[in-house]
């Protein structure tokens, strides 16, 4: 690891791209996670190679990655909800045509243009696929700004080993609060896997052609089949989770990102008044860590959810446990972040 700082999360998810060896970045500017784009447009050009480039729409960014991420560069771009609305179809054909690359989404509430404050109402978008066809991208949930750097680093990593885009899903709170980073070491590119799928040139080979374009259903569905056999490797391989408490709760608390962080106060709070609280925090929300969930729910009563949202992941955690178990919901919508006491009245309803 390399050297600690004190740096804002937009920053940090931007200066860990950097170092993971992200040489490409194309993005439009929309807050909160305008510092990312700003990190970027001044510290890309200090890299050998690095390319940065404000493009002119989140669909004309999106296309730039698509073109840069077949040459096998690793590449990246970010946006906040409405942005990444906008790249749903280029984030399809990236899946469709198998390119590795990073998507960072800062959160903020919504629908429509809603505001700048943060949200998790993007879940559905992120897991299930926002674009169109049968695709999936691994998705990854810091509830920390060192977390939000790490998961960023090994974002390229995960997208390079399966050839998928990775998203890296945050909100506005991680994105501009601040705290201490141990960055990782800059990478050595020279120690990557070679890509012989990228369109690098031809050199005395058969040209490579990547596209997601396919005449003839047969040959589509063989595609299909040969994506959806991925999805199931990266299901066996990839599923991250943090658990805390589980041993004998009273009651299990499921949440990602920023409210998986705020649980833990509630944790504390509710030891206080005699009552053990489990956590349950899926770090990636897909692949979703639905059999682990499903073991720990045999443990107790109740599994409650809560999130920035109207009920998304709750729906992932109603698929995973037995239909006996009581499964309620808690959420705050409009860019509102729950309280540690208000999340602890919900507990003490069920226990």
């Amino acid at each position: 690891m390399g050297e600690k700082k004190l740096m804002r999360g937009n920053e940090a998810i931007a200066e860990a791209a950097i170092r993971a060896g992200c040489r490409n970045y194309f993005a439009y500017p929309i807050t909160p996670q305008a510092e990312l784009l700003q990190w970027m447009a001044e510290h890309m050009p200090e890299q050998e190679n690095g390319t940065f480039l404000q493009a002119e729409s989140e669909i004309g960014a999106v296309s730039m990655v698509y073109g840069a991420a077949s040459t096998g560069e690793r590449t990246m771009t970010s946006s906040s909800s409405p942005g990444i609305s906008l790249k749903q179809e280029g984030i399809s054909y990236l899946a469709g045509s198998e390119l590795p690359a990073v998507i960072v989404n800062i959160m903020r509430g919504g629908p429509g243009l809603g505001n700048i404050q943060p949200a998790q109402g993007d879940y559905f978008q992120a897991t299930k696929g926002g674009g169109h066809g049968d695709y999936r991208l691994i998705v990854l949930a810091p509830s920390t700004v060192p977390e939000a750097a790490e998961l960023t680093f090994e974002a390229f990593e995960l997208a390079d080993r399966y050839r998928n885009p990775v998203m890296v899903l945050a909100d506005g709170m991680i994105g501009q609060m601040m705290e201490p980073v141990e960055l990782p070491s800059p990478l050595d590119l020279a120690d990557l896997p070679p890509k012989p799928w990228a369109t690098t040139g031809k050199d005395g080979r058969k040209p490579n052609v990547i596209r997601s374009f396919a005449l003839g259903a047969e040959k589509l569905k063989s595609i299909n089949e040969n994506l959806q056999s991925k999805y199931e490797n990266i299901k066996r391989a990839e599923t991250r989770y943090e658990e805390i408490g589980v041993e004998d709760p009273d009651i299990l608390l499921v949440a990602f990102g920023t409210v998986g962080r705020i649980a833990k106060s509630t944790r504390r709070l509710a030891r206080n008044e005699g009552i053990d609280v489990g956590i349950f925090r899926p770090i990636t929300l897909w692949p979703f860590p639905d059999n682990r969930l499903a073991e720990l729910s045999q443990k107790v009563d109740t599994v409650l959810t809560v999130e920035m949202n109207a009920g998304q992941m709750v729906e992932d955690v109603r698929l995973s446990v037995d239909s006996d178990i009581n499964t309620p919901f808690y959420g705050e919508q409009g860019g509102v972040v729950p309280d540690p006491s208000r999340i602890l009245e919900e507990v003490k309803k069920y226990v």
